[in-house]
């Protein structure tokens, strides 16, 4: 009852952006503009993520062989304009769906913020509030202060800004989601941003798991019109890991006007279990026209001595301004049969197919 609720659902909400998309415009329906006007300093906004995998990545997709609502996701923000002088903004995010057990904020004590607090609704579903915080701006500085998405990595929790339905193993083991705590950040110029700033470990929500203490920052620069190179460091008491040491680099190369390539590197060292692992990914995108991207994904990962391998295929269709569906095939192996926790524990070789369709507004 809940698959075919949530299929109508989508495909009422398909025609009613349909229909919007038709009379607005290539930018397609906003519900902000809808809601407060063009010319409000408040915006709200989100989408709604559907999808399905014949089998487990151990990774986000974890309930296979059903649709799932993975995102039903809702925001509200107001951007912090330093250009003018002093001023005030802050968002807020909230979501329900089956990615919400791994975007709460895990590494508080049980029981806190929206960890094992009550928001979990059973079969992989739940709630979480991923952001909340304040942001102050003045000039080319920015402070944020509360609890938000990391810097580290490529990839991201949010659906729309990933261009794979499938997460990296790099992501989802080798890199914090959220943070609590301060972060500032200095536009040096207009292809250079530095960011420094204190957090209470990884994945909090308000709360320190053992006293968790980090350093938060990096910078990202332009090398020529065609290249952008970041780098962004944590370390300290990263709180349930233990203490630690990580960084994360991304090259991304624009190649031509239909090429893309991004190159990342992760490292992570943890006291908790002397968790050390490396991974390298490897991103190459073709853009057809507005509408069709092709892309392909190669990982490999290593924990502990023990090495995980996948590469994935997909491509994306956008055939409107606020709808994109997205199919892919990933084949994920581990050469040593050491059956890794963090493949699904029934194979150590596995074909996956899995579509997905996500439907902003």
């Amino acid at each position: 009852m809940r698959r075919f609720y949530g299929f109508a659902l989508l495909l009422a909400a398909f025609g009613f952006v349909s229909a919007a998309s038709s009379t607005r415009g290539d930018d397609g329906w906003d519900l902000g503009e809808s809601l407060l006007g063009e010319e409000s300093a408040l915006d709200i906004g989100g989408w709604t993520q559907w999808g399905y995998t014949n089998n487990s990545t151990g990774l986000f997709n974890t309930n296979p062989h059903r649709l799932n609502n993975h995102q039903s996701w809702l925001y509200l923000e107001k951007v912090a304009d330093g250009s003018d002088g002093l001023d005030i903004g802050g968002r807020v995010d909230l979501m329900y769906g089956t990615d919400a057990d791994d975007t709460q904020a895990f590494g508080n004590p049980p029981g806190q913020w929206d960890y094992q607090n009550g928001w979990d609704r059973g079969a992989g579903y739940g709630w979480a509030m991923p952001q909340l915080y304040g942001e102050i701006a003045a000039g080319d500085l920015s402070v944020k202060l509360g609890h938000f998405y990391t810097l580290l990595g490529y990839e991201v929790v949010t659906a729309p800004d990933n261009f794979f339905f499938s997460h990296a193993f790099t992501m989802y083991n080798s890199e914090a989601f959220t943070h609590t705590g301060a972060l500032a950040s200095y536009a040096v110029s207009d292809d250079t941003t530095v960011h420094a700033g204190w957090t209470a470990g990884w994945d909090t929500g308000f709360d320190r798991f053992n006293g968790g203490s980090s350093f938060l920052g990096g910078f990202s620069t332009g090398l020529g019109d065609d290249v952008t190179f970041t780098y962004i460091t944590t370390f300290g008491n990263f709180g349930a890991i233990g203490d630690g040491y990580s960084h994360s680099i991304v090259i991304d190369f624009a190649l031509n006007d239909n090429w893309n390539y991004v190159l990342q590197s992760d490292v992570l060292r943890a006291s908790a279990n002397n968790f050390d692992t490396v991974g390298i990914n490897q991103y190459l995108f073709y853009t057809i026209n507005d509408q069709w991207k092709l892309g392909t994904r190669a990982e490999w990962w290593k924990a502990d001595g023990a090495s995980i391998w996948q590469i994935t295929f997909g491509v994306n269709y956008r055939p409107m301004a606020n709808l994109i569906i997205r199919p892919e095939f990933r084949y994920q192996w581990d050469p040593g049969a050491q059956n890794n926790a963090a493949l699904d524990p029934t194979s150590n070789e596995e074909g996956i197919f899995g579509i997905d369709a996500i439907l902003t507004f």
